[in-house]
């Protein structure tokens, strides 16, 4: 994991390679494979991610187009909500934030397992902006609940989470610009 880790950070998500992080594990790249599905696999475990991003989209992309948003804030809200998980993703983030070496290797991770992805189902000429602010209002969520605890989203249930900011991240990913989201109304309406 160490050798994982020196690699990750020295050449970042994109450069590393599962055979340089083998070679300098002094290890055959076999190995690395029998452990780790890929690189993905390994990144997270080197993060000790309390959950994989890319498998979320595997997961909430199974359901319905129409409840991408929903889902992808309920997913997110129930595997994070337990002390221990909630706790790693707060290093995590705190990390990324921090604009240290991590920040660039999850940067290029989640932009080739995740954004790159969620773009592609809106398949607009504005994809990637879609996906980044869909990304936006997801980490917003977690740094408000998990990083800075503000109530009462911290103590809010995930089901009302979940429902109230689910059709903003649907809208980002799919809605038309200046349209607005069903219900809500301009000032003076």
């Amino acid at each position: 994991m160490r050798a994982a880790a020196d690699e990750f950070a020295e050449r970042g998500y994109e450069a590393a390679s599962l055979r340089a992080i083998a070679r300098r594990a002094g290890v055959d790249s076999a190995l690395v494979h029998h452990y780790f599905d890929g690189k993905a696999d390994l990144f997270a475990a080197t993060l000790e991610a309390p959950l994989r991003p890319d498998r979320v989209l595997e997961v909430v992309l199974a359901g319905p187009r129409d409840a991408v948003g929903e889902s992808l804030v309920r997913y997110l809200l129930e595997r994070l909500d337990d002390e221990k998980s909630a706790r790693r993703m707060v290093v995590i983030l705190r990390t990324v934030l921090g604009g240290g070496p991590g920040t660039r290797m999850v940067r290029e991770f989640l932009t080739r397992e995740v954004l790159s992805k969620l773009a592609a189902l809106s398949g607009r000429a504005d994809a990637d902006l879609r996906a980044e602010l869909a990304a936006a209002q997801l980490v917003g969520l977690m740094v408000t609940r998990y990083a800075l605890r503000v109530e009462p989203i911290a103590g809010a249930p995930v089901d009302d989470l979940a429902r109230r900011v689910g059709p903003v991240v649907q809208w980002h990913l799919f809605g038309e610009p200046g349209s607005r989201l069903d219900g809500v109304a301009s000032p003076g309406e």
